[in-house]
């Protein structure tokens, strides 16, 4: 997506001319600078010389009374202005070397020409927005003209990277999941095509609103039908085990308390019956223990029973 870079090309310019100007005057102190400083020094020296001469002449002169008392003030003034001027000559020749003050400023300049023009060359980089990695385009929210603003979602793209599956049990069913765990999936638009899974990715955190923990299946081999964004369902083998009892999970009630039960029928009556979980599936719950093979379960039905009520039992 390219946005409109006018500007920003604008800026990159104008940047790159003021690194020009800032390199010219670095330039221009190394070489020009340091020659016209020590030159105006050794003008600046031979006039001391010179009018320290005419003053100690104009003094011989003044004693004998060969020239007049302001002739001898001028030539005075006149060797401590060139003193003065010599002074001054001296600090531009320090101010012009390579770490003098002139030189500093001017390499700050420079220095502060280029970080502006880096910061424009960045900001005329984000007028182009690429994505990170190829992929298909899945929506696009804007058109040639439109006006944008930042965190606004402009593309949606699917990666081309590998099929991923993304679900979110419940957090109960968290001791269940497992690293590397095999699942069988399927799409809901093409329920006979079944494709293998396996974990890859279980979410560090728990989403405190939903009380769910993301989990990513990774598709070794996914099938040509499978589209982003599809529903799928997902079957995922946490455990195994043979010969187990198993109820239909609505007849066991308190399931996610610590002291789970089943109304069972003895004698024509119901009785409590505790029992200890064990795996749990889609729809089934294992009976661990509490409950022997064989017994008469009450499905609930919206009627409200109790412990001890007189029953006839009806078989599906």
């Amino acid at each position: 997506v390219q946005i409109d870079d006018a500007e920003e090309r604008a800026s990159v310019a104008q940047a790159k001319a003021s690194v020009a100007q800032a390199s010219a005057k670095v330039e221009q102190l190394r070489r020009v600078g340091s020659i016209v400083a020590t030159e105006a020094l050794r003008q600046a020296e031979s006039n001391v010389l010179r009018t320290q001469n005419d003053l100690e002449r104009a003094e011989k002169l003044a004693s004998t009374g060969a020239l007049a008392p302001s002739e001898l003030d001028n030539t005075r003034r006149a060797a401590e202005i060139a003193r003065a001027q010599k002074t001054a000559a001296e600090a531009q020749q320090v101010s012009s070397a390579p770490m003098g003050a002139d030189s500093r400023v001017a390499l700050t300049a420079l220095l502060q020409a280029q970080a502006q023009l880096a910061g424009a060359n960045a900001r005329l980089a984000q007028t182009k927005i690429v994505a990170l990695q190829s992929g298909a385009v899945l929506t696009r929210s804007v058109e040639p003209g439109d006006v944008v603003q930042a965190a606004r979602t402009l593309l949606v793209l699917a990666a081309d990277a590998d099929a991923q599956l993304v679900f979110q049990p419940d957090e109960r069913n968290l001791a269940w999941i497992k690293m590397g765990q095999r699942a069988r999936a399927s799409a809901d638009a093409y329920p006979q095509q079944v494709f293998d899974a396996e974990v890859s990715y279980i979410a560090p955190s728990v989403d405190p609103q939903r009380g769910s923990v993301e989990i990513r299946l990774r598709v070794p081999a996914p099938p040509p039908l499978l589209k982003p964004d599809m529903t799928v369902s997902i079957d995922l083998l946490v455990e195994s085990k043979k010969a187990a009892l198993t109820l239909p999970s609505e007849t066991v009630r308190g399931a996610a308390t610590a002291t789970p039960y089943v109304l069972a029928v003895e004698n024509g009556r119901l009785v409590r019956k505790d029992v200890r979980l064990g795996i749990r599936g889609e729809g089934t719950v294992e009976v661990a223990s509490g409950l022997d093979e064989g017994a008469e379960v009450v499905v609930p039905d919206g009627q409200l029973v109790a412990a001890g009520a007189r029953v006839r039992t009806e078989r599906d």
